[in-house]
């Protein structure tokens, strides 16, 4: 079976770590990006094409299987557009996109051209994070009553200072740039959103974030089961917390750590969740840190899938659920 062929789009730090596995998993013919310096350089060390645009990019659609786009946030919809047009798979970077027609029409093009759209949701793959769901899916903690998101991180303010973070066009807030996985696992997890109220401020980044860097939110599941999220990037010094806490029925369990990779507590009628002993560092971008780094596992799922030999582990209806949902708190707080 001949290896994947793969182009990355966008060459800064994600963009870096989507070249690493798709080096591995498969071909990477190409790297773009319009700084055609850090595509050459990044290009070089996997012996791929460096290519400055793209519609460069796109020239090269026959010999592409899919491009990961690891642009920023507010560039995601059209070029993966684009791409789809051109008869390309495309691996989208959390978020999809940053308003919900966007997404919509993502969807549609991926259905009129026949392609298929992937996203990146790695925080899945967290061993707490798929025991807790495994858990749940065996009926193991009966109905759900209260959730509890805290998202507690660091973003210094030299994050800020290049040409997108923080920006409404761009970036569309922290709870899009940081926070998509959270929110991305609240609806894997437990489901629809009935309503939500929300109150935000923006504390100490009034200069370089157009939007808050600080918010609580408590939502009403469809379930019946009631939900708070608190988010900020203003944790001092670095980050301090990314935890889920579920309290049900038959039991409770808390995800903590800085990027829910440990249990803090659990106690359950039918025993301990069954986490597996696997775990990966978080994402490191020098000054700060980012998530579990779980994109080796995405890669070998999206190959698998590409061939036909497995399911993908997440679909592009949830990934537009999450946009849907920050949509609506931010709707609440009237952004």
């Amino acid at each position: 079976m001949s290896a994947t062929r793969f182009a990355i789009l966008g060459s800064g730090h994600i963009g870096q770590r989507h070249a690493l596995h798709a080096a591995h998993f498969g071909q990477l013919v190409a790297v773009c990006d319009l700084d055609l310096a850090k595509a050459i350089a990044l290009a070089n060390t996997y012996g791929a094409k460096a290519l400055p645009n793209l519609e460069s990019l796109l020239s090269l659609a026959p010999d592409l299987d899919l491009v990961a786009i690891c642009t920023p946030n507010g560039l995601h919809a059209e070029q993966a557009i684009a791409c789809m047009q051109a008869g390309l798979n495309v691996l989208v970077e959390k978020p999809m996109a940053i308003a919900l027609v966007d997404c919509e029409r993502m969807m549609e093009v991926a259905k009129q051209t026949g392609t298929t759209i992937f996203t990146v949701v790695q925080n899945r793959f967290n061993p707490p994070v798929a025991a807790l769901k495994a858990a749940m899916d065996a009926g193991k903690l009966g109905q759900i009553q209260n959730i509890q998101i805290n998202c507690f991180w660091n973003r210094p303010g030299s994050y800020y200072q290049d040409s997108w973070h923080g920006t409404a066009d761009l970036d569309g807030g922290i709870l899009f740039t940081q926070f998509s996985h959270f929110i991305d696992l609240l609806y894997w997890l437990f489901g629809d959103v009935q309503s939500v109220h929300a109150l935000a401020n923006n504390f100490q980044h009034q200069t370089s974030i157009d939007r808050e860097d600080a918010g609580a939110v408590l939502l009403q599941m469809a379930s019946g089961a009631i939900a708070s999220i608190h988010y900020s990037v203003n944790a001092f010094g670095k980050n301090a917390e990314g935890s889920l806490t579920v309290l049900a029925e038959k039991g409770k369990v808390k995800i903590g750590g800085e990027y829910l990779n440990t249990i803090a507590y659990q106690s359950l009628e039918s025993g301990p969740l069954l986490v597996s002993d696997a775990t990966n560092a978080p994402n490191q971008y020098g000054t700060y840190q980012g998530s579990m780094s779980n994109h080796g596992m995405v890669y070998a799922n999206l190959v698998a899938a590409l061939q036909g030999t497995e399911t993908y582990y997440a679909t592009a209806e949830e990934a537009l659920k999450t946009v849907e949902i920050i949509e609506r708190i931010h709707q609440s707080i009237n952004l």
